[in-house]
């Protein structure tokens, strides 16, 4: 199979949730590639202060130097966004690396609360750069534990003109009623993407296998739904005062192990493949990757992953 695309890792590290300790370092390249990853989009997370768009691109730069396909998205959790340019639109059309704008956090107790008005103006800003750039433009959307869900993307898409690919909404099998919602999101045109995060007996989640097999028995749109890995991010644990209790670290080789898991399962390769590959490939506008074909770089590099 081609190379792996991560559409969603903390290549400068995440975390910091519980305090400046908790702060997660840069993964080195081998833990992409050991996991079969060749391709990253690099995010900020819950710190889009003390680490900076400034600090993504340079990451971004570094894993190229060494080998790997690397962009990124500007801006973090909060609104404003953090950018190099002052604007979401100056840094998709000004810097070639950056392709989008997120992670930007919803129902979740670390956002900025953003308001309707101030999601529409994000998304308007990001897709339009995309048009002007042939880039993915899209808001990638960090999704929380709470209520609310993905109810502010569903009133944008009622409330605008906005394609609804735009809005691109992660982690969202961490609660089975938001993945609900995440598949009647995908029904009007939104491409969702699923976490492979560890998820224990009796959680209120469904795992990225799980959730990819249900997505796929309900008829929906194979090409609409991806799966990323967080690599890099902190998988924090929070009490009823948002006071982290545990934490863990996402890792890039989660992809390779839901993959295997669903061959394991008895899953066609060509049915649960393009969730890691080309669906990837597609939503982020990068024509050259997710197949093995001629003109493509898994073709000219060589560039493959056994899975076995």
């Amino acid at each position: 199979v081609p190379g792996f695309i991560d559409g969603h890792v903390h290549v400068t590290g995440g975390g910091g949730e519980g305090g400046y300790a908790s702060r997660v370092p840069a993964l080195p390249l081998s833990r992409y590639t050991r996991g079969g990853v060749t391709t990253v989009v690099g995010v900020l997370g819950t710190d889009d202060l003390a680490r900076s768009t400034r600090e993504l691109v340079a990451g971004i730069l570094a894993l190229r130097e060494q080998g790997l396909s690397a962009w990124g998205h500007c801006g973090g959790y909060h609104l404003p966004p953090t950018t190099l340019t002052g604007s979401v639109r100056g840094d998709i059309v000004h810097v070639d690396r950056i392709i989008g704008v997120g992670e930007v956090a919803l129902s979740d107790h670390r956002s900025s609360q953003p308001t309707l008005d101030e999601l529409l103006r994000l998304a308007g800003e990001a897709h339009v750069a995309g048009l002007m750039t042939g880039k993915a433009g899209i808001v990638h959307l960090h999704l929380g534990d709470g209520p609310r869900g993905l109810q502010l993307v569903t009133a944008a898409l009622d409330a605008s003109e906005i394609p609804p690919r735009v809005f691109n909404p992660t982690h969202a099998n961490r609660r089975r009623a938001l993945f609900e919602e995440a598949m009647q999101l995908a029904e009007r045109g939104a491409w969702i993407d699923l976490t492979a995060f560890p998820v224990g007996p009796g959680e209120d989640a469904w795992s990225a296998e799980d959730a990819l097999l249900r997505y796929l028995g309900a008829g929906l749109p194979a090409e609409r739904i991806t799966v990323s890995s967080d690599g890099g991010g902190c998988l924090p644990v929070f009490d009823a005062d948002g006071r982290v209790t545990d934490m863990d670290v996402g890792s890039p080789g989660a992809l390779a192990a839901a993959l295997r898991g669903l061959l394991d399962r008895g899953q066609p390769l060509e049915r649960v493949l393009p969730a890691f590959t080309s669906n990837p490939a597609d939503l982020l506008r990068l024509p050259d990757k997710g197949r093995i074909e001629a003109g493509g770089d898994a073709f000219r590099a060589g560039a493959k992953v056994q899975v076995g």
